[in-house]
């Protein structure tokens, strides 16, 4: 008899805030099998009510930050594979299945989806710049053979939260991957389309919150280069 916990194959994590517009077609989007768990990280348009009434697990984070939503989400995930997706309709869920296979085959220990713009305005110009230049410091800092540090992600639950994350901000997505680095993980990318956002981006839609991502991603690693 199977129980609650093992009722779904995969947790996907989408951390929300404000995002009403993308979430019934974002959510439309989820494989059969896969949960959604959508942390709602101070919304004021009703994203967490419509995502509810959708059928997702909704989570209530009211500490602001990337890292601090995608953290309630792993720690309310109980399917032995967690994902992490945007909730903003850059990126299609339908996807994940292609990252989720080299977990489920163990071929791999984590799995990034890395951004291709699909149409127009998809990734600002002062941003893929930022990405370029923070891939370079990431590739020479953990030796992987990374292009991107896009929002979608795969990799075993428990493992995740053996890492013991403690970044609660933009930094988080790349502590994943230091972390990674020193469990030596195999961690592989895997090409998938981004598309204009809903609405206007919290990070890399703005100038001011690109510098803080790099802010803080820098710091990171900074700490990483003199513990190594």
């Amino acid at each position: 008899m199977k129980t609650a916990e093992s009722r779904w194959q995969v947790d996907v994590v989408f951390p929300c805030l404000n995002e009403a517009g993308a979430l019934p077609w974002v959510l439309s989007r989820l494989p059969e099998g896969y949960r959604a768990i959508v942390v709602d990280n101070g919304s004021t348009d009703g994203s967490g009510g419509i995502a509810a009434s959708l059928g997702a697990l909704v989570v209530e984070e009211p500490r602001r930050g990337f890292g601090a939503a995608a953290h309630a989400g792993l720690l309310a995930a109980t399917a032995p594979i967690v994902a992490f997706c945007d909730a903003d309709g850059s990126m299609d869920p339908s996807e994940l299945p292609r990252l989720v296979q080299w977990i489920e085959t163990g071929a791999a220990d984590l799995v990034l989806g890395r951004r291709r713009p699909s149409g127009h305005g998809s990734w600002p110009l002062h941003a893929r710049l930022a990405n370029l230049a923070l891939a370079s410091l990431m590739r020479r800092a953990t030796g992987y053979s990374l292009n991107d540090l896009g929002p979608m992600r795969a990799l075993r639950r428990t493992a995740m939260l053996d890492l013991g994350l403690a970044d609660r901000r933009s930094g988080y997505p790349l502590e994943l991957v230091l972390r990674a680095r020193d469990e030596q993980w195999n961690v592989f990318e895997i090409d998938t389309p981004y598309f204009p956002r809903v609405g206007k981006s919290k990070v890399t839609g703005t100038l001011r919150g690109t510098i803080t991502a790099i802010r803080d991603m820098s710091s990171l690693l900074q700490g990483s280069a003199v513990a190594s």
